[in-house]
């Protein structure tokens, strides 16, 4: 049938197998809605297509697939959600790759490692808790011009320019064996703080300014949940979307909370 109407309309048809859930008290549940997708969609447009018409496979009557997004084009980091059982974005999610016959089916479910507000959109709040928790900013205590800061010079820029892509979209948290599902907000600071917040520490603490709370981030990874608690499995620098070398900043602020533990015992600090 969908291959008959495909060679009607001239536009193959797919299958969405979208995991909905009211709200977090619900019990989970699938829809299957069919689309027509154009040349080039994604999987945005999919959505935009359901929420045009949100009628199910089946015929029945049901309402827009909630979902969140901003930016479209993979600088956001909102549109996190698994796709066929691998974590991505939603926005550079090309249907004429995952799904390239007429008939193919795509299933699309929510994060598993945040709570669901709605269908496909999560709470990212502890994401950016860990970037607190580690002061991933530069730091700036004045309201008056300082003069131009320190120069920078290409190859330090090089390696940090990679590392300030991140965009916090959770894949990499996602992905992570060790990274627990939906700990109390109570519980934030003890459960491991994730990839993403160890690689930021590594960028700010590059930063000829920013590595002013350098000690200040050494700390916050040296206990509970910090960059120890890391199992090792390399899951998060193979989803990443912006090929961030995740791996290499976890080893690299391993070293230095090494260094920076031996010396504030020397220190007595």
């Amino acid at each position: 049938m969908a291959a008959s109407n495909a060679q009607q309309s001239g536009k193959r048809h797919i299958r969405l197998k979208i995991l909905r859930q009211e709200a977090q008290d619900k019990l989970p549940r699938y829809e299957t809605f069919d689309v027509q997708p154009e040349p080039g969609a994604n999987v945005i447009s999919c959505l935009q297509q359901i929420a045009a018409r949100p009628v199910t496979a089946s015929g029945e009557q049901s309402t827009p697939v909630a979902y969140d997004a901003g930016c479209l084009e993979e600088v956001c980091g909102a549109c996190t959600m698994v796709i066929n059982g691998r974590v991505r974005q939603s926005c550079s999610c090309l249907i004429d790759q995952i799904a390239p016959n007429d008939g193919d089916t795509i299933t699309l479910e929510p994060m598993t490692k945040f709570p669901v507000i709605r269908d496909l959109w999560v709470d990212r709040s502890r994401l950016f808790h860990a970037l607190k928790r580690t002061s991933s900013w530069v730091p700036i205590d004045s309201i008056y011009d300082r003069g131009p800061g320190p120069k920078e010079l290409p190859d330090k820029q090089e390696p940090r320019y990679v590392l300030s892509t991140c965009m916090s979209c959770g894949c990499c948290l996602e992905a992570c064996p060790q990274y627990n599902p939906r700990p109390d907000e109570k519980d934030w600071d003890e459960a491991f703080i994730g990839a993403h917040a160890i690689s930021q520490v590594r960028l700010f603490n590059l930063h000829d300014t920013g590595k002013q709370l350098k000690s200040e981030r050494l700390e916050a990874l040296m206990g509970p949940g910090g960059v120890s608690d890391c199992g090792n499995a390399q899951n998060c620098v193979k989803v990443c979307p912006k090929e961030i070398p995740l791996t290499e900043s976890i080893a690299a602020i391993g070293r230095a909370v090494t260094v920076h533990s031996i010396a504030r015992w020397f220190t007595a600090r």
